[in-house]
């Protein structure tokens, strides 16, 4: 008999149907003697519709009523499910993010998960009950509810996982697997059996939405097997695991692209130390991630700064930016939001020479200009000009022969 915690997204609860066949899929995992707890989501578009109506309250509502507001979503969810198999015959409970016992820093919207006492949920499971787990959300030491952040269910499910020692971490979305690319891009992508908890890191902070990428590093973390699968197909899934040596025979596992970023550059900005520190000291006190920074020659006393950020934090970090800029004596801060970011990722990189050539060669063949690129040991980033993103992520995909097994 296993311990499996399972988590279904938004769209596999997106109604009363779907969560009935939701409640079979566990009733099943239960009859066939295994221990089980669920981690759902919101409904689909539920989350949108309360930001939808906050907005129509307020343009930067308060973030402590924000996640008092968006934590009502999953909570809808956790009881309808707990119904669904009662009425099945199938003991169940549902559990708030507070009586789950997790417990998260205070950063409101975005909080990060600092313990969780898994005691009743235990409790309940050697009752010989479901237990059904609100997504997304936590509550403060002084009782303050939190919320996770975009894709938060992930991060749930494998920290209940971790605390409670699960045998396996199950998380059921719309697609069966983690693929070599988006295959509503390329329709050759490949469906991979296995990778490693670094190449999905990656993968998942680069733009491929399967996993959200905290729930990653918490699974790296605690060794957490994390089973990507879908909800509305019984077919082989993609294990997300330690790496082993047969992982470095493959070069490249996958393409990434992610539309949401936007360059920023910090224009004649003085160059002499201390100057960089200063604007990102200021930056890093809105908890907004940066990620590719490049930094011009300096020519005559002055240089230029650029780097990417989310888009969908502009509006936040904006002011900050341009006040920063201010301050430490830039001319100017210039956004340009028409790109996009395309990555290769693959462990075999660490053993193979040559690949960021290839990636280059490839994208020059098609006409594709790069502007920023960014490297790590297991993973090689371009900015282009998000018009060609498609191009782009297809060149590669056949410039690496990733439609081989």
């Amino acid at each position: 008999m296993s311990l499996i915690v399972q988590k279904y997204g938004g769209t596999s609860v997106g109604n009363v149907d779907r969560i009935k066949n939701v409640a079979s899929r566990v009733a099943k995992t239960k009859a066939e003697g295994n221990d089980v707890v669920v981690v759902v989501s919101a409904m689909s578009g539920e989350t949108d519709k309360l930001i939808g109506l906050a907005n129509q309250i307020s343009e930067r509502p308060d973030e402590r009523e924000m996640d008092m507001l968006l934590s009502t979503g999953e909570r809808v969810t956790i009881a309808l499910l707990a119904m669904a198999l009662n009425e099945m015959g199938v003991p169940a409970v549902s559990f708030t993010g507070r009586q789950s016992g997790i417990i998260t820093d205070s950063a409101h919207t975005r909080a990060r998960i600092k313990s969780i006492d898994g005691g009743r949920i235990s409790q309940a499971v050697k009752a010989g009950k479901v237990v059904i787990v609100a997504g997304f959300q936590g509550i403060t030491e002084d009782s303050n509810v939190t919320t996770l952040g975009r894709g938060g269910s992930d991060l749930t499910a494998v920290a209940v996982a971790a605390a409670l020692k699960a045998d396996f971490c199950d998380i059921y979305t719309d697609v069966d697997g983690v693929y070599t690319t988006d295959p509503n891009i390329v329709q050759k992508a490949r469906k991979l059996d296995k990778i490693s908890y670094d190449e999905m890191l990656e993968m998942a902070s680069l733009g491929a939405k399967v996993l959200q990428t905290r729930s990653v590093e918490f699974a790296k973390k605690y060794d957490v097997p994390v089973r990507v699968l879908s909800s509305f197909h019984d077919v082989p899934g993609t294990l997300v695991t330690k790496e082993d040596s047969s992982m470095e025979k493959v070069v490249v596992s996958g393409v990434a692209y992610d539309k949401n970023q936007a360059k920023i550059t910090v224009a004649d900005v003085p160059d002499k130390p201390g100057v960089a520190a200063k604007l990102f000291n200021t930056i890093s006190g809105s908890k907004i991630i940066v990620d590719m920074i490049i930094q011009n020659i300096g020519r005559d006393g002055i240089t230029d700064i650029s780097f990417t950020v989310p888009k969908s934090d502009l509006k936040t970090i904006l002011p900050v930016i341009k006040s920063a800029a201010k301050e430490i004596g830039a001319a100017d801060v210039v956004v340009n939001e028409d790109i996009s970011k395309v990555s290769i990722i693959g462990v075999g990189m660490r053993s193979h020479s040559g690949v960021a050539a290839k990636m280059f060669n490839a994208l020059a063949a098609d006409g594709v200009n790069i502007m920023m690129i960014s490297t790590s040991e297991i993973k090689v980033s371009c900015v282009i000009e998000q018009k060609y993103t498609e191009l782009a992520v297809r060149a590669l995909h056949d410039a690496f022969g990733l439609d081989k097994a």
